[in-house]
């Protein structure tokens, strides 16, 4: 089964208008990027897209903390994520890279602190 699909690469600031040939579930073909990141982001976009997680989390009597995705997450995890994180409340003082929740939700991913608190 061959399927086409149209994205723009976010790899780098050309934004670049791909087209995708998706074969058996396979990226057979890429036109339209100009550099070889636009090959290496239509194949990830198009079978298993990820994200990086940006979001807050509550500090116990103070501001809330900046906290990320060590890596990329599967796309279809983010709202599952966000519920558990939506419920933490950290005790100050963390540190930058304090490790917040480790494998959230089973994704092999640690949610970190972006900044120190």
């Amino acid at each position: 089964m061959k399927e086409i699909r149209h994205i723009t690469c976010i790899r780098c600031p050309m934004g670049c208008a791909l087209t995708v040939e998706i074969t058996d579930g396979v990226v057979s073909k890429v036109e339209g990027n100009l550099c070889k990141r636009g090959v290496e982001y239509a194949k990830t976009e198009c079978i298993n897209p990820v994200r990086t997680l940006t979001t807050t989390v509550k500090v116990q009597n103070g501001a809330p903390l900046a906290v990320r995705s060590r890596e990329p997450l599967p796309k279809d995890s983010l709202f599952r994520c966000m519920e558990v994180l939506k419920g933490v409340t950290v005790t100050a003082p963390v540190v930058a890279g304090a490790v917040i929740i480790p494998d959230i939700c089973g994704t092999g991913v640690d949610i970190i602190a972006s900044t120190s608190a």
